[in-house]
C-alpha cells in the first residue's frame, strides 16, 4: 500500500508537470494558466449542481423509507471529483470531469461496487455490526 501511495504522489504530480509544460509550450503559458482557471471554475460550478441533484434523490430515498446507499457513494464520489478538479492539472481535471458527469460517474461506480464486493467476498474488508442506543444496545 505505502508503494501505491508513494507512486501516487510522485507519478501523478510529475504527469501533471510534464502535461503543464507540453500544453504550456503550444498554446503559451498564460493560454494554460487560463485553461486550467476555467477547468476549475467550469467543473467546480457543474459539481455543485450535481451535489444538489444527488442531494435531492437522497432525501427521496429517505423519506420513501430506502437506504440511501447509491446516492451516498455518488455524493462522495462528487466530493472528490470536485476536489480533483480545482487541483491544477489536466490529468486530474480529466478524472474529475469523469467523476462529475453522471454517465462516467455511473462507470466509476460499478467498477468501485465491483471492487467492495470482491474484497467483501474474499474477507478482505470485514463489516461488523455493533448494537447502539437506537436498536437496543448498550
Amino acid at each position: 500500500m505505502f508503494a501505491r501511495l508513494v507512486l501516487l504522489f510522485t507519478l501523478v504530480p510529475a504527469l501533471e508537470i510534464y502535461l503543464l509544460i507540453k500544453v504550456g509550450a503550444g498554446i503559451g503559458a498564460m493560454n494554460t494558466i487560463l485553461l486550467i482557471i476555467a477547468t476549475g471554475v467550469v467543473g467546480a460550478h457543474y459539481a455543485r449542481l450535481q451535489g444538489f441533484y444527488v442531494l435531492r434523490r437522497l432525501e427521496a430515498s429517505l423519506a420513501e423509507g430506502r437506504l440511501p446507499a447509491g446516492e451516498i457513494l455518488e455524493g462522495a464520489m462528487l466530493l472528490v471529483g470536485g476536489a480533483l478538479l480545482i487541483t491544477p492539472g489536466f490529468l486530474t481535471d480529466l478524472v474529475g470531469f469523469s467523476l462529475v458527469f453522471p454517465l462516467t460517474r455511473e462507470w466509476w461506480r460499478r467498477r468501485l461496487v465491483e471492487w467492495l464486493r470482491r474484497r467483501l467476498e474474499r474477507g478482505e474488508i470485514v463489516i461488523v455490526r455493533r448494537r447502539g442506543p437506537w436498536d437496543g444496545g448498550p
